[in-house]
């Protein structure tokens, strides 16, 4: 399994095909983020962010090789393999942005509550941000593996498909992503630091589900 997430890393890294998903996440942080705004209000708007951003990553990685290319490599290793070894790597690769990501937000961003009359603990509201952020890369990247081959073979279908699912992923309520994003808003409103571990622990569950139907239907089904 090494060799192969090491192959699928270097077929992210040389196609450059992340530049698009990267640079959008800077724009979309550029936009809703800034100096000296409530910290967790600012942690919330990055974890959400991430979310079609993984999607879009997980899409790049399960298309990155040439048909011929693919089959080769199933095989060798068995297609449920290797197309795991493509969906862990979009979600490493989503993980350390947000993470990244995460980590800047915190440090530019004023520790205190949404009416600036409460300090908000700045170590804490970070870990409650990564938490955050990291149930969004799951759950993107499940988006992603149930709208992209082998589950949508058509682009035409497959990108909007995509989008919307990305889009109710964070706004509808009782999704994972929804719950850690406002919980840190409403935290922001009281002043308090909430750690979405539960909301993170459904997104765990719900993204090992989408990963093993994808796999399975991709043993069934050749590229």
């Amino acid at each position: 399994m090494t060799a192969l997430l090491s192959y699928q890393t270097a077929l992210l890294a040389r196609s450059q095909r992340w530049l698009p998903p990267f640079i959008l996440y800077a724009v979309f942080l550029g936009i809703g983020v800034s100096s000296g705004q409530p910290v967790l209000d600012s942690l919330g708007y990055t974890a959400a962010a991430l979310l079609p951003v993984a999607a879009w990553l997980v899409r790049i990685c399960v298309t990155n090789e040439p048909p011929a290319a693919r089959s080769c490599v199933s095989a060798a290793v068995g297609p449920g393999r290797a197309h795991l070894a493509a969906l862990l790597i979009a979600l490493t690769a989503a993980a350390v942005l947000g993470s990244l990501a995460t980590l800047v937000v915190t440090l530019i961003s004023d520790p205190v509550s949404a009416d600036h009359q409460t300090r908000v603990p700045r170590l804490p509201a970070g870990a409650a941000g990564l938490f955050a952020t990291l149930a969004c890369a799951l759950l993107g990247t499940a988006v992603g593996a149930l709208t992209t081959w082998p589950m949508l073979r058509s682009t035409g279908r497959a990108v909007p498909t995509m989008l919307l699912a990305a889009l109710l992923s964070v706004v509808v309520t009782g999704s994972p992503a929804q719950a850690a994003v406002s919980g840190l808003v409403t935290g922001s409103r009281s002043g308090t630091v909430p750690m979405p571990l539960l909301p993170l622990a459904a997104a765990a569950l719900l993204t090992a589900a989408a990963i093993a139907v994808a796999c399975a239907l991709t043993s069934r089904r050749s590229p």
